[in-house]
């Protein structure tokens, strides 16, 4: 299959090339990152190595790379930023060329120290926009007046994503084999870590209503969710069934498959679970990126200090001295 950063490697010099392909590979098969990751990679790649064959003025070789200064590391970062890149998008970029850059360390084929002076680019904390609990039961009920396989393969879906708080990618990634067995479905998430998950009643009932109605075969290794013509689901289609949705029941443009995992983690926290038990439930290798739940409104926080902290409670209750009193 012909890629991204295969077809760069087209425009440097053979060395680099074929350093390129090798990162490439293992980034596929050692790391299995997501086609998504790979696509945005290449895309990265690809301007770097422009901007490289640019400031040299030739197809870039090995030695370019391994020689390359500080100043040339950021004036590719201004170059971007004057062009209105996002600071999301530098960082991911930068993110990116330093794992090739210590990739080819590792393999022993050049080293540059360089890089690790670049600074990234600080990212404004980006909070999740779950919808609220009667925007997401509106949602997940509005599929019954539309019964068709379709609808019910939607509605299974959705249900999922919000009943167990997996990303798109995680439950289109699943095959007959990884139904929910005793309760439980086996996920594999990021970093091709797994984890146990809880399903809920209603969604193996969903499951089940949907592969009923579902007119292909369904082997093992087939995968559980399937597009019109009997292959894997798109994640596009999916993300556009819920834009055709919301529009016609009046949600906000939040409204994404994402947001159900959102919402998942938000309610969860909002009825009592704890970061620890989200975490482990998301899938998230770091506390902190679960953290960002907690940013609840002010009017909340201080409804759960009342309630909890002792001292309030001492105020709230009669003491004996008043009850003397009175």
């Amino acid at each position: 299959m012909t890629t991204k950063l295969a077809n760069i490697a087209n425009t440097c010099a053979p060395d680099l090339a074929k350093a390129i392909i090798d990162w490439e590979d293992w980034l596929r098969f050692e790391k299995n990152m997501s086609k998504h990751t790979l696509r945005a990679y290449g895309h990265d790649m690809e301007y770097f190595i422009n901007f490289m064959c640019s400031y040299h003025g030739e197809a870039p070789a090995i030695k370019d790379v391994a020689d390359a200064k500080i100043y040339e590391f950021r004036a590719w970062m201004s170059k971007k930023t004057m062009e209105g890149t996002a600071a999301s998008s530098r960082a991911r970029a930068l993110s990116g060329v330093k794992n090739f850059l210590r990739w080819s360390d590792r393999q022993g084929l050049f080293h540059n120290a360089a890089i690790k002076c670049v600074t990234t680019p600080k990212l404004p904390r980006k909070l999740p926009r779950p919808l609220y609990k009667k925007q997401t039961f509106c949602l997940l009920a509005s599929f019954d007046e539309h019964e068709n396989w379709i609808m019910s393969r939607n509605k299974a879906l959705f249900t999922l994503l919000y009943a167990a708080g997996l990303r798109i990618n995680e439950a289109l990634s699943l095959n007959m084999s990884d139904m929910p067995d005793n309760g439980f479905l086996r996920v594999m998430g990021k970093g091709s870590k797994e984890r146990m998950v809880p399903v809920l009643e209603i969604v193996e009932q969903r499951l089940a209503h949907y592969l009923n109605a579902c007119p292909f075969p369904k082997e093992r290794q087939s995968p559980l969710f399937l597009g019109l013509r009997g292959k894997r689901l798109n994640q596009g289609i999916a993300q556009k069934a819920i834009r055709d949705l919301r529009k016609e029941i009046g949600l906000p443009e939040t409204a994404t498959p994402h947001a159900l995992r959102h919402s998942f983690a938000t309610h969860l926290l909002e009825n009592g679970a704890n970061l620890r038990e989200i975490q482990e439930l998301l899938g998230h290798a770091s506390l902190s990126t679960t953290q960002r739940y907690t940013d609840i409104d002010s009017k909340k926080l201080m409804e759960v200090y009342k309630k909890a902290h002792p001292r309030e409670q001492q105020t709230a209750a009669p003491t004996m001295d008043t009850q003397a009193e009175q």
